[in-house]
């Protein structure tokens, strides 16, 4: 990979280690792109294990960075974790016509976009899977050989896919409140046909129980889902998952939590837990 310059927007102490929000200009996106990483103080020249957390619709870099309480969490489990943002951003980068926010701008929804005008800047697959993935391997102390993914909701979605179509690459998945099938879901009729077009056929390969069905398999998955979570029943429909995993037999913890909802509430409640978990398979072997 070409060195690309990096800008340090800030960097700063905490909980043992240094939280860092970066930007750099992206051939995927064809912008700039922002994202955060945090790296626990290490003996020099120790490379540790990466976990990637991917956002939901409307949010960037920052949410998790600020709200998800991880950074405990990863010191003591000598874990780096990166956030991107969501989706490609600028002035020039085309948007939902009525600043929807299911669409355009804070929504990639993890795809290569195939359909004008999103074709030229909405690749966040692109960026996520190769591009940002090999900037991190070259800047910062990360064993790429150990790596681990998580998101949320729209993030949950473009977890469960990357980890799915890139077997052998990560240890461990998990997700909180993902999208498990835009194949059957408003917001995934209107992203997936939005950035890829009419034919279903084409949103298969971003579809967790479509990929599953059709033979993808995980190591192990960790799942949390509200229960009192306004957009279970319509958008996400965890159950669809409990079912493709039994069925493929994947080695599946998918667990309902009663009375949480889809906020940064419900996620800093758990992503302590969730990092520990990735720690576990991340750190053995």
């Amino acid at each position: 990979m070409e060195q690309v310059p990096v800008q340090v927007v800030s960097e700063t102490k905490s909980h043992g280690g240094t939280q860092g929000v970066y930007s750099h200009p992206s051939a995927a996106t064809g912008t700039e792109m922002t994202f955060s990483v945090f790296v626990p103080d290490r003996p020099e020249g120790t490379k540790l294990p990466v976990l990637w957390y991917l956002s939901g619709l409307t949010c960037t870099h920052a949410n998790v960075t600020e709200k998800g309480e991880f950074r405990a969490a990863c010191a003591e489990a000598g874990v780096i974790l990166v956030a991107p943002d969501a989706s490609p951003r600028g002035d020039d980068v085309p948007d939902d016509a009525d600043k929807a926010y299911d669409f355009g701008l804070g929504a990639g929804f993890y795809v290569d976009a195939t359909q004008e005008p999103w074709a030229r800047n909405y690749r966040m697959r692109s960026y996520v899977e190769s591009e940002l993935p090999e900037l991190v391997a070259t800047i910062f102390p990360a064993d790429m050989t150990r790596q681990g993914i998580t998101g949320h909701s729209m993030g949950g979605h473009g977890a469960l896919t990357i980890a799915l179509r890139n077997p052998g690459r990560f240890r461990s998945v998990s997700a909180f409140a993902p999208i498990v099938s835009p194949l059957n879901c408003p917001w995934g009729d209107k992203a997936l046909g939005g950035y890829l077009g009419p034919d279903r056929a084409a949103w298969r390969e971003y579809d967790a129980c479509a990929l599953i069905a059709d033979g993808a398999r995980l190591p192990n998955l960790l799942v949390d889902q509200g229960e009192a979570d306004g957009f279970l029943a319509e958008q996400l429909k965890t159950q669809l998952l409990v079912e493709a995993c039994a069925e493929a037999g994947i080695a599946a913890t998918i667990r309902m939590q009663p009375g949480y909802d889809h906020s940064y509430y419900f996620i800093s409640s758990f992503l302590a837990e969730h990092v520990a978990w990735h720690a576990g398979h991340l750190h053995r072997g």
